[in-house]
């Protein structure tokens, strides 16, 4: 297989980019010049949002095209109309962010859609990536597969969140525990994403699949409590009453990472049907081997994760947290 990565250097982009070179296939590469791709790769270096960026690839065919660019429609546009004659499907990571908020907990992938445009420059999150999904289908049609990913979590990570729970639990001592240990969690380890990714576009799927794990595959206690014990800082898990987070105004989601409370939102982040995407393969390793690997990924960095310049580092400082505790 002939695969164009569309990035692949970095988080998801890098971990599809190693397991295509792990299969043996032939991987370019395309990407700005940032960060150095993985060995064995070929490179063609561009910026897609600049005039002339996509020069490099006027030439060129390949089996497969992956692409996670999560901005303005119109780049996913370019790319995919440029490339739709010379490759033979596309494969876009998208989001399950593409659905329409509030949506219940077990909804498929039949659940109504935000608004998009292929035309449209960057507004929102979601409506770019529906904007994106929308511009691969109208280049590919039913050549394009849209995995629509919840939260991903793994090494390479460069947003923060399980980074920072790692360092968090690592300092040890009291450590606050948002909600219940029981509080569902939905994610994906983005090795599996990868694995499951390229099997799906190897095997010629198309349209829409969520791509998370199954309801029931893990909890907020069971994540913390692996954090815990792998880095072996002696932290003391001590859970806290959602209603007391609120009362306090500190957010779920940023200044406490992964977690949701209990209600609509979690409901809608982590209530997925993947049944259409488990019986096209997927599988899902258990969260104590995330949290292991991506620490011991995080220790060779000197427990320093890269950060996205794009996104805000989240996590909760230690003085808010020793007030929420009452210490």
């Amino acid at each position: 297989m002939k695969l164009l990565m569309l990035g692949g250097t970095e988080f998801v982009g890098r971990a599809i980019t190693e397991d295509a070179l792990a299969r043996g296939w032939d991987v370019t590469v395309f990407h700005r010049g940032h960060h150095a791709p993985p060995p064995g790769t070929s490179a063609a270096h561009g910026d897609r949002t600049a005039p002339g960026g996509l020069d490099a690839l006027a030439a060129g065919e390949w089996d497969l095209v992956v692409d996670t660019w999560g901005g303005a429609p119109t780049v996913v546009r370019d790319s995919a109309r440029l490339l739709a004659g010379r490759t033979g499907r596309y494969a876009y990571v998208s989001s399950r962010s593409v659905y329409r908020y509030p949506a219940p907990a077990g909804m498929d992938e039949d659940g109504p859609l935000v608004d998009g445009s292929p035309d449209a420059g960057a507004t929102a999150y979601a409506e770019d990536k529906r904007g994106g999904e929308i511009a691969a289908l109208d280049a590919f049609g039913d050549r394009a597969l849209l995995v629509r990913a919840g939260l991903i979590l793994g090494p390479y990570e460069n947003v923060g969140r399980l980074p920072w729970w790692l360092n968090r639990t690592a300092r040890g001592g009291p450590t606050l525990a948002p909600g219940r240990p029981e509080d569902r969690l939905q994610y994906i380890d983005v090795r599996d994403l990868a694995q499951w990714t390229l099997d799906a576009a190897g095997a010629g799927l198309g349209g829409p699949y969520n791509v998370v794990s199954p309801l029931g595959h893990a909890t907020m206690g069971g994540l913390l409590e692996a954090c815990a014990a792998v880095t072996g800082g002696g932290a003391e898990l001590r859970w806290t009453d959602a209603a007391r987070i609120a009362e306090a105004g500190v957010q779920p989601w940023t200044e406490l990472p992964i977690w949701l409370p209990e209600g609509e939102l979690q409901d809608y982040m982590c209530g997925g049907d993947v049944s259409r995407a488990r019986a096209a393969g997927l599988e899902c390793r258990p969260v104590g081997e995330t949290v292991a690997d991506t620490w011991t990924w995080l220790r060779s960095l000197g427990f320093v994760a890269p950060q996205r310049s794009d996104r805000p580092a989240p996590g909760l400082s230690a003085d808010r947290e020793a007030a929420l505790l009452g210490l």
